[in-house]
């Protein structure tokens, strides 16, 4: 239900606000293969807070979002972490 909800949904919303994903992995190996994993790339810590508080606050999220966990919440645990690329990186 949570990846048909990113297909169908977030990720269209995440446009609609800007936001880029640089990509979604499942665990095949590891502690759950219950986690989803994705990156979203910013351009600033300033860019992030007002993109994802936009998303967070968009009427069409708040409203998927419950219509899809109106059976019960399909989120148990979220993580963050933010990372700076080494000077070696192939991403920047």
């Amino acid at each position: 239900a949570l990846l048909a909800r990113f297909q169908n949904h977030t990720l269209q919303i995440w446009e609609k606000h800007g936001i880029r994903q640089a990509g979604f992995w499942t665990t095949l190996i590891g502690e759950s293969n219950q986690q989803l994993t994705y990156m979203l790339a910013w351009d600033s810590m300033a860019d992030r807070e007002e993109r994802w508080n936009a998303f967070l606050a968009d009427p069409e999220w708040i409203a998927i979002r419950n219509e899809t966990e109106k059976n019960g919440q399909l989120v148990r645990n979220i993580s963050n972490s933010l990372l700076a690329p080494t000077a070696f990186s192939s991403v920047k």
